[in-house]
């Protein structure tokens, strides 16, 4: 074997590993999945300032809903009083709304959009609504409930 030293591994350089990677600057996979994170903080919170709009568009399928079942008036005024307090409580919270009745809840609705309540329509639709007779203001009970649904502040 001619001319081989046997003593050849042992004037090697010794074994060493390579430094570890360091964890600047990112991988692009990083970049991308710290992009998407971002992305979806942004979009849940959006996603949460638009309650309102969601709590209004299912008010509004809910007397649609109403407005299409032809039901008699005694039944819609109760049925829309229902609806509206429950909206009123979702939207303006339990202790702005709790609390009203009567003359203080046509008031209140007035306030926020519903004009055609205003007056005898209001009361009547009160009186229907809890066991009294119904005058025919049927018109003017859906339009204001959907005045007040669609007010905006």
């Amino acid at each position: 074997m001619g001319g081989m030293n046997p003593d050849w591994l042992s004037r090697l350089a010794p074994a060493h590993a390579p430094p570890p990677p360091g964890w600047w600057p990112l991988a692009p996979g990083w970049w991308m999945l710290a992009i998407m994170l971002v992305a979806v903080i942004v979009a849940a919170t959006c996603w949460q300032r638009r309650p309102v709009v969601r709590l209004r568009r299912i008010a509004l399928r809910e007397l649609n809903i109403m407005e299409a079942a032809m039901i008699d008036d005694i039944a819609l005024a109760r049925e829309l009083e229902h609806l509206l307090r429950r909206y009123a409580v979702a939207r303006f919270g339990r202790d702005a709304v709790a609390g009203l009745s009567g003359e203080r809840w046509i008031t209140f609705i007035v306030a926020h959009g519903a004009a055609e309540w205003a007056g005898a329509s209001g009361a009547s639709l009160l009186r229907a609504a809890y066991g009294g007779t119904a005058d025919t203001y049927r018109a003017r009970w859906l339009a204001g409930a959907r005045a007040f649904i669609k007010w905006r502040k």
